[in-house]
């Protein structure tokens, strides 16, 4: 008798504790699809690597980036795919290398043509999120953001550049107002005198947050106009960074070298383009602080990037350099590490352990398969992929071989002619294929690129070149 009470009682527990356990486990499973992460992704315009205070700048003040940067993981081997707007742009929204039907993407191009099944933004919607886009787009009509999965668009469109920072923003502040840049849409309707064009992006990226379906997660891309060209800022702004840069010591350091067609700028010492940096950063800061008044920065995803490097480089005309990359080789349109090294870093809070990265080699075209990835647990066949496992202290790419080609040079504009490059590991070779010239550089020992080591490193040299001409020859 004994015996069966206490078969009975283990039955019983048995059965109490085991129909227990489902219920939690669903609840779980439940609450871990209720929970994906919002994504933000601030991309700047023209921002250099050396830009900001964190990566050395002693003009350009950003402290709310470095705070941000402090919370995240930095990339400090982290380049974009190309060193102009239109292919870099290509590149992070498609996961690829910026070539289409054996071509690169430039100004007037249109993103079409991209299947759903190799479409990020649709399949990140797909599984939940709702998709916003803000600010430059420069891969076709405000229609196109619609067609490439973006639920909502603001002043987004053709435009590469405003026509001014400085209210009304569609009219030239120089001449006769006139321009024959795209007009940014959008932004005249809820603008006024004396708003600033950063400002006005920002305030209605806040909007739109706030505003939010708090039972669904979002992404939402914040492509900063800032800080190209026009240099337009505060006035106050300048001010205080002409002081600033007046009485700043540059000692022996040059105004301007020589190189390719043109000059580079080797002083950060422009005060509206320290100005523009500074309001970059103050509209971050604004962000941030909107993210924890929400009570959900830890669970938001932020990314941080640049399109390419600084525009610190001229060619046979002379014009207005907005920044020095020193100690980085050449600017923007270069395929020194000065037009293609970028600030990325990445924040989730309680997921990945801030760190700095100074190994594994990412590139802005895995940006969207690690975000596809965190989003859906989901891969598409490109030639970016997630960093996710770098992200999570479980890979280091160190050892990854990547290429760049540059085939619409601007040798009137920036200084550079045709060439490409290929990096593998610490070391990196440009070719200028139609002059036949070659250099190659230990990035890792000589990241200024000033010792070529081609002729004392014959073998590797060509090695590389084969590889790089190989890889060429698949476009």
């Amino acid at each position: 008798m004994r015996i069966s009470k206490l078969i009975f009682g283990m039955i019983l527990l048995v059965f109490v504790f085991g129909c227990k356990t489902k219920p939690i486990s669903s609840e779980k499973q439940i609450d871990s699809e209720a929970t994906k992460p919002n994504i933000l992704i601030i991309h700047v315009d023209d921002l250099g690597f050396h830009d900001l205070s964190m990566n050395g700048s002693q003009i350009y003040q950003t402290p709310n980036i470095d705070a941000l940067a402090k919370q995240s993981v930095v990339f400090n081997n982290a380049y974009a795919n190309y060193p102009r707007c239109v292919p870099s742009r290509y590149a992070m929204m498609t996961g690829n290398y910026p070539i289409q039907n054996g071509d690169v993407p430039d100004d007037g191009f249109k993103m079409e043509g991209i299947p759903n099944d190799k479409n990020f933004v649709k399949n990140i919607k797909a599984s939940g999120y709702q998709t916003a886009y803000f600010g430059k787009w420069h891969l076709g009509s405000k229609e196109s953001l619609k067609d490439f999965g973006y639920d909502f668009s603001f002043a987004a469109g053709h435009a590469g550049s405003p026509i001014s920072f400085l209210y009304p923003f569609n009219v030239a502040k120089r001449g006769n107002g006139k321009s024959k840049k795209s007009p940014i849409p959008d932004v005249d309707n809820v603008s006024k005198e004396g708003d600033y064009l950063m400002d006005v992006m920002t305030d209605n990226v806040v909007k739109y947050i706030k505003n939010t379906d708090k039972s669904k997660p979002f992404m939402a891309m914040f492509s900063f106009y800032a800080v190209h060209q026009p240099l337009e800022a505060k006035d106050e702004d300048i001010k205080r960074n002409k002081e600033d840069i007046k009485n700043f010591d540059f000692g022996n350091q040059p105004e301007f070298i020589l190189e390719g067609t043109g000059r580079t700028k080797m002083r950060q010492d422009h005060p509206k383009y320290a100005a523009m940096v500074e309001t970059m950063d103050e509209n971050i800061g604004k962000l941030m602080q909107l993210l924890k008044d929400l009570k959900i920065d830890d669970n938001t995803v932020i990314v941080f990037s640049s399109d390419h490097g600084g525009l610190s480089n001229d060619g046979t005309k002379q014009r207005d350099l907005a920044t020095s990359n020193y100690p980085l080789r050449a600017g923007k349109g270069w395929l020194y590490d000065g037009g293609i090294k970028v600030p990325l870093f990445v924040k989730w809070a309680n997921h990945f352990q801030p760190k700095e990265d100074n190994a594994s080699l990412v590139m802005l075209m895995d940006v969207f398969p690690t975000l596809l990835d965190i989003a859906a647990n989901k891969s598409l066949n490109t030639n970016g992929k997630s960093f996710l496992p770098v992200l999570k202290n479980e890979e280091q790419w160190d050892d990854r071989t990547v290429f760049w080609h540059s085939n619409n040079a601007r040798p009137v504009n920036t200084g550079d002619t045709k060439s490409s490059a290929i990096r593998k590991g610490n070391f990196k070779l440009i070719n200028w294929y139609k002059e036949g010239r070659t250099e190659l550089y230990n990035i890792e020992k000589d990241p200024s690129e000033m010792n070529n080591l081609s002729e004392e490193k014959p073998e590797l040299t060509q090695n590389l070149l084969n590889d790089l001409n190989d890889w060429k020859s698949e476009f």
